[in-house]
């Protein structure tokens, strides 16, 4: 059985436990409404390169790209994940890396076991993980990483910029976008887009009204196409990165709520048992006193 002395010493780690875990799930909370105002803000960047692009779509001006070209061979695909440079996120890496298994997965149904799959772990959580299985796989690759889970504004840019030149120069045939979707603080889904080719579907998305519109395109659709598509390219990397951001700091949230409610708990628990025992000294303290005055 404990002494008081030990069960006050932890009561006081405990505690001490419980202020930690609430002052970081307070800033957790912080730089997760920091990162949806940055998502906030990427949204109608992407809305209106999209409202472009379906307006291109739906006219009757002929126009098509490399980047939404689907090669009927996939030689080698890429998968970008996006994970966590830091933990203390409960389960967040974990179910990461559990979607990019099934990904993996995937691709090899669709394109043959012999495909070259290109795995870019963004997070050193992420790349820790993903190292431990290309060792036993051959046909598993890592790629160079030059960014990290806070990168953003140019570093995203040149990210993004490096894979459509791959796509064009027919390094890669097929490249999947993988991350966290941010909802709300309690709710994060795992996402994993055809990042390239583009599909003419997604380009369109729910802006596409009508088909052989008469617009007038200045200097030409083509033209105009071309250029709007890396744009959208770009907007759709900065907001997965965005809604990781996010994801990542409501799960830290969460688990940060989590560890405070069990400290929470054990405190009660251990101050109970302290309390039960510090009575029960007392008691035995008076009962010898009171023995003592009798045999006297």
């Amino acid at each position: 059985m404990a002494t008081l002395r030990e069960l006050k010493g932890r009561i006081g780690s405990v505690a001490s436990s419980e202020k930690i875990t609430g002052a970081m799930k307070m800033i957790s909370s912080a730089k997760m409404h920091k990162a949806e105002g940055v998502l906030r803000r990427l949204q109608p960047f992407r809305n209106c390169v999209q409202t472009v692009i379906a307006n291109l779509l739906s006219s009757d001006a002929a126009v098509s790209s490399p980047l939404a070209a689907k090669r009927q061979t996939i030689r080698r695909a890429a998968i970008i994940v996006l994970g966590s440079d830091d933990g203390l996120c409960g389960a967040y890496n974990v179910n990461i890396f559990k979607g990019m298994l099934a990904t993996i997965a995937s691709l090899r149904d669709e394109a043959g076991h012999d495909v070259e799959i290109e795995i870019v772990p963004v997070g050193k959580k992420m790349r820790r993980a993903v190292e431990k299985i290309a060792v036993s796989d051959p046909r598993l690759t890592i790629g160079e990483v030059t960014v990290d889970s806070k990168s953003e504004g140019d570093d995203v840019k040149a990210f993004a910029q490096g894979f459509e030149s791959r796509f064009l120069a027919g390094e890669l045939d097929k490249v999947v976008l993988q991350y966290m979707h941010f909802h709300s603080a309690g709710r994060q889904r795992l996402v994993s887009d055809v990042y390239l080719p583009l599909s003419q579907e997604d380009l369109a998305g729910d802006n596409a009204k009508g088909e052989g519109r008469p617009y007038l395109f200045e200097p030409d659709a083509a033209t105009i196409f071309s250029t709007v598509l890396p744009m959208y390219l770009l907007s759709l990397m900065q907001e997965a990165f965005a809604e990781n951001r996010a994801s990542e700091q409501a799960a830290r949230v969460m688990a940060m709520q989590s560890a405070n409610d069990n400290a929470q708990k054990l405190l009660e628990q251990l101050q109970l048992e302290y309390n039960k025992l510090r009575q029960q000294s007392i008691t035995t303290e008076l009962l010898d006193i009171v023995g003592g005055q009798a045999r006297d």
